[in-house]
């Protein structure tokens, strides 16, 4: 077996940024469209403004959110997500923080997602340089994540 498939096999969480109308019921109505498809959204965060909101989503199939927005034209962007699952959420956070400065990594946002189904505490990243930190979170004994184990 190739040794570079063994090491590169796991596919990064993609997030998706989706611009929704500023009203009520606008975030409810796009989970519904994605339950609908048996799609669960694993982590969110919402930044709004007066007239639109920007809705990130991680969810358990991507590929079949992809296909829906395209299908229903609700325009969309896409990134990789680094995602670390945590021993202990307070004293893991400041590790991994620690971690990136030490290798001066900025970090762009980052939010926590629902809990694993371990039960662990998650925390999604977007970075400058994704392979780097990925490399440097590995090395440094965190567990990361990738979608195959978010699908799950």
């Amino acid at each position: 077996m190739d040794s570079e498939m063994i090491v590169d096999h796991s596919e990064p969480v993609r997030q998706f940024s989706v611009l929704l109308p500023n009203r009520v019921g606008a975030l409810a109505a796009m989970v519904k469209l994605l339950r609908s498809l048996g799609i669960e959204v694993i982590g969110l965060s919402v930044q709004d403004s007066r007239d639109a909101t920007v809705a990130r989503l991680v969810v358990s199939d991507p590929d079949g959110t992809e296909q829906l927005f395209m299908e229903k034209g609700i325009p969309y962007t896409t990134c990789e997500l680094v995602v670390i699952a945590m021993r202990e959420s307070g004293p893991g956070l400041l590790q991994c923080l620690d971690t990136l400065m030490i290798a001066e990594t900025n970090i762009d946002f980052a939010y926590a997602l629902m809990p694993s189904p371990e039960g662990q505490s998650m925390l999604a990243m977007h970075v400058e340089d994704y392979e780097f930190a990925v490399g440097i979170l590995h090395q440094s004994g965190f567990k990361l994540m990738y979608q195959d184990d978010l699908s799950r």
